[in-house]
């Protein structure tokens, strides 16, 4: 790796890529000082671009003759894509089926040629491996790639400039080609500023591997974070981010849903999964951010809208803003009153309600009522199910 490299891969991508400038974000973590990079904003809806067009840039040209192909969960795909139209050569992508459709025909929209593979990233990468040796492509490594770290590793320097007083970064990992980038450029350049990466609890396969220190293949991964989806790190990355970063921290499903509201509520800004784990990492402080001026890159905001609505929910549920409460009652007229002005007149908003008859409650004369309230954090919740309780009703 050389620094000279990255401040190379800047200069060439100045004439492709879009400037991200860092949005201050007080209101995700009120005992820290909280700075976004938007690289969802970024051209294509992600950081790939950098890495992909900076690779094909410098290809020589009998290796663009041949054409280009790459695998990935989406991002990578269309910067690759976009690259290789960029420099008028022809590209092939290898998709896992599971990819967003969006992810999909925003490739194809670049002119690239897709292949749908079944199973996740890394049955994509052995098919894409397989077609290169048998049509002569030129692979294009999503993550394991000195140039396409180079390209990543970007955002580090201009993370130092837009805030030069940065004391934490926070970076999302899949494969580790953003985050071995981004660390690599910080710690050469201020070794001060702490460099954190985060992955989705059900995709830790470089937090594992850096526990255990040995490159691990993860027999399987599955999270709403499609994007580091990745069962084994890269052997380049591994061995960058074992020496630059300062820990690898996971995050679970329900933390990045409302990593990803929280996002759209307060900043405006749609995020994926991939690109909300930096700041669920921030928002539920698996990193010693408090007080500190620090930055999550928000890696990414290619998003399927089909699912929008799904994490929407499981995010305001894990933030406190729905509850089901689940209540034994008699069953005879005037119950649900008795429940339903205890809500109310609490502040609480009932949006659903479910009467359920169980033929094995302890009680034969008994049944269930569900309500799902909409409710303003926690500590209403608590408020609600305490007064409930108060009044004699049975909460199940």
């Amino acid at each position: 790796m050389n620094l000279d490299n990255f401040y190379k891969a800047r200069y060439v991508l100045n004439q492709v890529i879009r400037r991200t400038d860092l949005v201050q974000a007080p209101r995700l973590n009120p005992e820290a000082d909280i700075y976004l990079k938007p690289e969802n904003l970024q051209v294509t809806g992600s950081f790939k671009v950098r890495g992909a067009c900076y690779k094909i840039s410098q290809l020589t040209e009998e290796e663009k003759a041949r054409g280009v192909i790459a695998c990935s969960a989406g991002n990578h795909a269309q910067g690759v894509a976009l690259g290789a139209s960029f420099n008028k050569i022809k590209s092939l992508i290898c998709l896992p089926d599971g990819a967003p459709i969006s992810k999909v025909e925003a490739t194809r929209r670049y002119g690239a040629d897709i292949c749908l593979v079944p199973g996740v990233y890394d049955d994509a990468y052995q098919k894409a491996i397989q077609l290169r040796d048998e049509h002569g492509y030129t692979f294009v490594h999503p993550f394991d790639d000195e140039n396409v770290i180079a390209g990543q590793g970007t955002i580090g320097l201009e993370l130092l400039e837009q805030l030069p007083g940065v004391e934490v970064v926070l970076v999302p990992i899949g494969g580790g080609g953003l985050a071995s980038g981004v660390a690599y450029a910080i710690k050469n350049l201020n070794p001060k500023v702490q460099v954190w990466g985060v992955q989705a609890a059900g995709a830790p396969s470089m937090y594992q591997s850096l526990v255990d220190h040995q490159i691990l293949r993860l027999n399987s991964v599955s999270t709403i974070a499609d994007g580091i989806a990745v069962k084994e790190p890269g052997a380049l990355t591994y061995d960058i981010c074992q020496k630059y970063l300062d820990g690898v921290v996971t995050v679970t499903e329900d933390e990045i849903c409302a990593a990803i509201l929280a996002l759209i509520e307060q900043q405006k800004m749609v995020a994926e999964g991939a690109g909300a784990v930096s700041v669920a990492a921030a928002m539920f402080n698996k990193v010693p951010v408090a007080g500190k001026k620090t930055i999550c890159i928000v890696s990414g905001g290619n998003i399927d809208v089909t699912i929008l609505n799904r994490v929407i929910n499981r995010g305001l549920f894990k933030s406190g803003r729905t509850y089901t409460f689940v209540v034994e009652l008699d069953d005879k007229p005037g119950q649900l009153v008795g429940v339903s002005q205890i809500v109310a007149s609490l502040g609480g908003n009932v949006i659903s309600v479910r009467h359920e008859r169980n033929d094995d409650a302890e009680r034969v004369t008994a049944c269930q009522l569900r309500l799902k309230v909409e409710t303003r954090d926690e500590d209403q919740i608590n408020e609600i199910r305490k007064a409930l309780k108060k009044n004699h009703y049975k909460l199940v």
